[in-house]
C-alpha cells in the first residue's frame, strides 16, 4: 500500500534522485562498448562469443525478481530500496576495477557475472524507488529522466577510451593485449558507480512509511518461502498490458543484445576490412564503434528529454512504436555504410530507439501495475529483457555460420528486422495511451 498523496518534486530533485542511475548506466555502457573487444583481444571465437555474455541475462533472470520481491518487503532505517542500491554499487565498483586486469577468457567472463550481479541488485529497486517516490503524474518525467541519464552516462562511457587517447596512446597494451585506455576507463567507472548512488540517496531519501504500510509489511514477512510465493502470485496475477508487452520486448532486446555483441566486428569488416582482433585496424574499428556508441547515447539523452511532451500528447505506445521503427531502419542500413560519417548519421535512429527502450516501456508498465507491488513487478518485467537475451545467446551460435554466413553484418540485418516487428507488436499493447487534455491540465 502506498501513501494516498505524495509530495510533488521539483525537476532538480527528480534529476538528483536519478543521478545514481548515471553511475549504474556508466557501468553498463562500459560493458556494451568493451566486453566484445576484450573477448576478442583474449581470443574468443565470433560464433560462440554470445555464450560469454550469459552473465547479464542469467543474473537478471535469477536476481531481479528475487530482489524486487525482497525490496517490497524490506523495512530498514535506510528505507525499502536504499540497502540494495548500496550493496549493488559496492559489488559493481570492485568488479569494474578488476575487469580490465583479466588475463584469460574465463577470468573476464567470471568477473562479468559478478559485475552483472551487482548491477541487477541495484537496477530494479532503483526503478521501484522512482515509482514509489513520485506522484503518478510525475512518473513519466521520472522514468524519462532515467532514460536521459542512461544516454548521458553511456555517451561518456563509450567515449572515455577515445578521450583518454589524449593522454595515453591507443596502442599501449598490457601483457594480455588489453589497451591501457580501457583499463583507465573501467577505473573511472568504479568510482562513479558508488559515488553517484550515495549522492542520490543522500539528497532524495525514500519517503517514511505510514503506519498502514508498516502494518502491511509486518503481515508479509521477509522469508524465502514468502518471497517465492509472492513471485509466483505476481506472475499469475500479471496485468494484461504487461503480458501484451512481452512480444515487443522479445524483439527489441534480442536485437539490441545482438547489436552490442557484433557491432564492432561488423564495423571492422565494413569500414576497416579486418576480422583480426589482434590487428591495429581492429583497434581503430573499436574506437570508431565507441565513438558511434557515444553519439547514439548522446542522442538518446537529448531524445529522452524531447520525448517527455511527446509521450504526454501521443502516449507512450505510439511514441515507442516510432522509436523502435527508427532503430530498426538504422540497423538495416549499417552493413552498407562506407564511411565513418555515414555510420554516425545512422546513430540518430539507434539513439531514438534506445531512448524509447529505456523510458517508454516503463511508463506503460508503471501505469498498469498496483503500486504496492512496484518492486516485484519491476523485477518480473526485467524477465522480459533477460529472456530475449538468453534466447539470443543460445540461438546465435546455432545460426551464425549456417544461416548468417559467419558475417556480423548479417546479425545487424536480423536485428533491424526484429526491431520493426517489435514496433508493430507495440501497437497492440493496451497501455500508454495519450493522457486526456483535462488530466494534462490538472497535472500542470
Amino acid at each position: 500500500m502506498q501513501s494516498a498523496v505524495k509530495p510533488r518534486l521539483s525537476l532538480l530533485r527528480i534529476i538528483e534522485m536519478n543521478i545514481g542511475f548515471f553511475g549504474l548506466q556508466f557501468s553498463f555502457g562500459l560493458q556494451q562498448a568493451n566486453m566484445g573487444p576484450i573477448y576478442g583481444f583474449l581470443g574468443a571465437d565470433e560464433a560462440t562469443m554470445p555464450l560469454l555474455w550469459l552473465a547479464g541475462p542469467m543474473t537478471g533472470l535469477i536476481i531481479q525478481p528475487i530482489i524486487g520481491a525482497m525490496s517490497d518487503r524490506t523495512h530498514s532505517r535506510l528505507g525499502r530500496r536504499t540497502p540494495y542500491f548500496l550493496i549493488g554499487a559496492i559489488i559493481c565498483s570492485i568488479s569494474l576495477f578488476l575487469m580490465p586486469y583479466s588475463s584469460a577468457l574465463w577470468m573476464a567472463a567470471s568477473l562479468l557475472w559478478i559485475l552483472d550481479a551487482g548491477n541487477n541488485i541495484t537496477m530494479e529497486p532503483y526503478r521501484a524507488y522512482v515509482a514509489d517516490r513520485l506522484a503518478p503524474e510525475q512518473r513519466s518525467v521520472g522514468f524519462l529522466t532515467q532514460s536521459a541519464f542512461t544516454g548521458l552516462a553511456q555517451t561518456l562511457s563509450y567515449l572515455a577510451p577515445t578521450l583518454l587517447t589524449a593522454f595515453v596512446a591507443k596502442d599501449v597494451l598490457d601483457a594480455n593485449g588489453i589497451p591501457m585506455i580501457v583499463k583507465i576507463a573501467f577505473i573511472i567507472g568504479a568510482i562513479l558507480s558508488i559515488s553517484t548512488i550515495v549522492w542520490s540517496v543522500w539528497r532524495v531519501p525514500e519517503l517514511p512509511m505510514t503506519d498502514e504500510e508498516q502494518a502491511a509489511l509486518e503481515a508479509k514477512p521477509l522469508t524465502p518461502s514468502a518471497t517465492a510465493a509472492e513471485i509466483v502470485s505476481a506472475i499469475r496475477e500479471m496485468p494484461r498490458a504487461m503480458r501484451q508487452l512481452s512480444l515487443a520486448m522479445l524483439c527489441q532486446w534480442y536485437a539490441m543484445f545482438a547489436y552490442w555483441q557484433y557491432i564492432t566486428f561488423a564495423v571492422g569488416r565494413s569500414l576497416f576490412d579486418t576480422s583480426d582482433p589482434s590487428s591495429a585496424a581492429f583497434r581503430d574499428a573499436t574506437l570508431t564503434t565507441q565513438q558511434a556508441g557515444a553519439l547514439y547515447n548522446f542522442i538518446a539523452f537529448l531524445g529522452a528529454l524531447a520525448l517527455i511532451p511527446v509521450v504526454r500528447k501521443l502516449g507512450a505506445r505510439l511514441t515507442h512504436a516510432f522509436c523502435l521503427s527508427a532503430s530498426g531502419a538504422a540497423m538495416l542500413m549499417i552493413p552498407g555504410v562506407e564511411t565513418p560519417a555515414a555510420l554516425f548519421v545512422l546513430m540518430l535512429g539507434i539513439g531514438i530507439g534506445w531512448a524509447g527502450m529505456m523510458g517508454n516501456t516503463y511508463v506503460m508498465l508503471a501505469d498498469a501495475i498496483p503500486p504496492e507491488r512496484n518492486g516485484i513487478y519491476m523485477g518480473i518485467f526485467n524477465m522480459f529483457i533477460v529472456i530475449p537475451m538468453l534466447i539470443q545467446t543460445v540461438t546465435m551460435p546455432l545460426i551464425y555460420r549456417p544461416i548468417l554466413g559467419g558475417d556480423p553484418r548479417n546479425v545487424l540485418i536480423l536485428g533491424g528486422t526484429m526491431m520493426i516487428v517489435g514496433a508493430i507488436a507495440t501497437m497492440f499493447v493496451d497501455a500508454g495511451r495519450p493522457v486526456p487534455k483535462i488530466m494534462r491540465a490538472e497535472a500542470n
